[in-house]
């Protein structure tokens, strides 16, 4: 898969668009480590089309005019990883969710570790919403971009730290992500 990148300003940092005319293939932070999410050889286009129409996206998002985005997305992960980043998709807009929540959804209610660790690896961060993943206590927990960012986010979506929506009040589920050293980091 041949993939091109451009870079971007945003209120969080610099972030690194990558893909190609499938579809979106990452948004990757400025310090990002490269062992989070692998890609291979990248050619900078700063005017490909998909990359284009994601920075305009994120823009309006940042502006709080887009709380859905539209553009095609090329996961490359492990079908198990494929079903949690599709997951995270669900997450509607001002609203969160904890890992044992998001486990339960994909019919996998033990691996609640393994979704953290899908999530860490989520190569698409922002659109595909692993920022609204939080520990069931309400805690934020680790954020590829940093914990500040991952505020910024949630607060740009004015989501309180709780998760709302059916969602046990905070310390109410014991889902393994609480207080527990879950390293998620998309």
């Amino acid at each position: 898969m041949n993939l091109v990148f451009k870079w971007i300003r945003s209120p969080v940092g610099r972030l690194k668009l990558v893909g190609n005319d499938a579809g979106l293939a990452a948004i990757l932070w400025e310090n990002d480590s490269p062992r989070r999410v692998r890609l291979g050889s990248l050619a900078e286009d700063t005017r490909h089309a998909m990359l284009v129409s994601a920075e305009q996206q994120l823009t309006e998002y940042f502006l709080g005019e887009r709380k859905v985005f539209e553009i095609p997305l090329a996961f490359a992960g492990t079908p198990f990883q494929t079903m949690v980043w599709q997951a995270l998709l669900t997450i509607p807009y001002g609203e969160t969710r904890s890992y044992g929540q998001i486990a339960r959804q994909i019919g996998h209610p033990a691996a609640v570790r393994a979704v953290g660790a899908a999530n860490g690896r989520n190569p698409i961060s922002i659109i595909a919403p692993c920022h609204r993943v939080i520990g069931a206590s309400g805690a934020l927990t680790g954020f590829a971009g940093g914990i500040e960012a991952k505020r910024y986010l949630l607060d740009l979506e004015s989501v309180s730290a709780v998760p709302r929506r059916g969602s046990p009040a905070p310390g109410a589920e014991a889902d393994g992500s609480a207080g527990r050293g879950l390293a998620s980091t998309c």
